[in-house]
Parts: structure tokens; C-alpha cells; sequence
């Protein structure tokens, strides 16, 4: 295989391992960075014996690296300022990644309170079917452990992740109608809209302005929500959030503010989360052409 060969084998299952990495990692950036770097990696591991299941090698080097960095940013996350979410992937506002739809933003979050070993196993071997045997080369541990990894991650995410087949069309009613109440100032309204137990995130990583906890129960959500709503003038779009229905803030000259994450269930919103920190707030299109290296 000529490098050109090699490296339009690595862009074509790029989209892959980048939603690997980013079900690992939680985090779009790093997910890239490690995706860059296996690459490089593979670059060197085919200059001295060649490879011939690329996306085979990849998978399992992706994932092994993906799993050292959450490790490491597991100690940076402790000391995050306020409650840290993941980074979410926004349809119409960003470049696309390959996402499994079963990942939504709720699922992600939950992903958060698994250990590093639990969740790469649980995203490997349940979104990306890769047999325990494989699973193990991966996180260091026998096939027997993994399958004990993947049996308690399954039951914290079965526990912590609500398991709602909502329409569509449903969910983007519940969002419409959030937005309107928010909008209008309708505390009843937006009461009316809001799951009594309704859970609201926001992570502002120090830098922008938010709850350093959970705000939780209707009547303080919406409290909140409507405060916030009237703080300064601001615009909302429809955007999708993990792949479902959510929306995004904008200042008037178009500067994104937040990206909201709504999980819903029955009509009502169950979640809301609030990204706000910049970081983690959608970026320009970058160009994923393929040269030397894949972008």
C-alpha cells in the first residue's frame, strides 16, 4: 500500500474513529487530537512492517489512546469550575461527525459517571460491536474482566440514562414551546413545560456565567431560566444537539453565547443542559481534506 493509499484508507473511516474517540472522550477537540495522532502513529507502524487491516489497527489505537487522555483529564476534571459537560456535536452551526444516534446528549452525560475502563468498554463493545476479546487488548484486563466492566457500565447507564423513544417531530413541539415561555417571560407556561423533577445544567468553566450546581425541581428551573432569559438581548436557533432537537444562543451581532441540550420525555423536558464555555461552543468548519495527514 503507497502512502497516498494509506492515508485515503485512514480518511475514509476517520468519521468512525472520531465518534470512537469522542464517545470515549466526551470532548470534540481531544477526540480530534487523538485521531491526528494515531495517524502519525500508523504512519510509522506501516514504514516499518506494512499494515493490512487499517481500520482494524486503528480501532483498537484509537481507543487505547483515547482511554490514556481520559484517564489523564479525569484529574483536570475534578478541579473544573462548576458542573463539567461534555462537548456537544451541533448539526447546521458545525462540520459534521460520524455519530451513532443512540448517543444523546443525556447518554453522555451519564457516560461521565462511569470509570475510564467501564466506559471504554461499554462504548466499544455497545455502540461499536467490538468483541470482549478485542476489548481487552484495549483497557489491559482479561476478556472475563471486560465482560464484568460492561456488565456494571451497562447497569449505570440503564439506571442514570432515560430510555424515551421520542418522535421527532414531538421533541421539536417540546422545544418550540420551551422557547416560547422563555421567551415571553410565561412562567406558567414554561411551568407547564417543565417535567416536575426537571434537572438544569450549565457549565461555564469559569468563564462565562453560570450555576456552579444543578438546579433542580420545576419551579427554580424555570425561575432561573426566565432570569436569564431577560439578562441581556439575545437570539435562539433550532439546531440539533447529539442528534436531537435543541437550540442555540446568540448575542445580536450573532456571537454564539450557549448550545442547549433538552431531553424530553412525555411532553416535558426532563434535562436541560447548558453548554456555554467557549471551548466547547462549535467552531468554524476546518478542512478535512487529506494530504500527508489526515485533518
Amino acid at each position: 500500500m503507497t502512502a497516498d493509499e494509506l492515508a485515503a484508507a485512514y480518511s475514509a473511516i476517520r468519521p468512525r474513529l472520531v465518534g470512537i474517540a469522542y464517545a470515549v472522550l466526551g470532548t470534540r477537540a481531544e477526540a480530534e487530537d487523538v485521531v491526528s495522532d494515531c495517524w502519525l502513529r500508523l504512519a510509522e507502524a506501516d514504514a516499518r512492517e506494512p499494515v493490512r487491516d487499517v481500520e482494524g489497527w486503528a480501532v483498537v489505537a484509537v481507543s487505547r489512546r483515547a482511554l490514556d487522555v481520559l484517564r489523564s483529564a479525569r484529574v483536570r476534571r475534578e478541579s473544573y469550575v462548576g458542573p463539567w459537560l461534555p462537548e456537544p456535536i451541533v448539526d447546521d452551526l458545525a462540520d459534521r461527525v460520524s455519530l451513532d444516534e443512540r448517543v444523546s446528549f443525556a447518554l453522555m452525560v451519564v457516560l461521565e459517571t462511569l470509570t475510564p475502563a467501564e466506559r471504554t468498554a461499554w462504548v466499544l463493545h455497545e455502540l461499536f460491536g467490538m468483541p470482549f476479546p478485542e476489548i481487552a487488548t484495549v483497557v489491559g484486563r482479561s476478556p472475563a474482566a471486560v465482560r464484568q466492566l460492561a456488565s456494571r457500565a451497562r447497569a449505570h447507564v440503564a439506571a442514570g440514562a432515560p430510555r424515551l423513544d421520542v418522535d421527532a417531530a414531538d421533541h421539536r413541539r417540546t422545544v418550540d414551546a420551551f422557547l416560547a415561555a422563555a421567551e415571553g417571560g410565561d412562567l406558567a407556561g414554561l411551568l407547564a413545560v417543565l417535567d416536575p423533577d426537571v434537572v438544569l445544567t450549565s457549565d461555564g468553566g469559569g468563564i462565562a456565567t453560570a450555576a456552579r450546581r444543578p438546579v433542580l425541581g420545576a419551579d427554580r428551573v424555570a425561575r432561573v431560566l426566565l432570569g436569564v432569559a431577560h439578562r441581556q438581548p439575545v437570539r435562539h436557533r433550532h439546531v440539533t444537539v447529539n442528534g436531537q432537537p435543541g437550540f442555540a444562543t446568540t448575542d445580536p451581532d450573532g456571537r454564539l453565547l450557549a448550545v442547549c441540550a433538552l431531553t424530553v420525555g412525555a411532553g416535558r423536558v426532563l434535562r436541560v443542559d447548558l453548554v456555554m464555555t467557549p471551548a466547547k461552543l462549535p467552531r468554524p468548519s476546518q478542512d478535512e481534506t487529506v494530504g500527508s495527514e489526515p485533518a
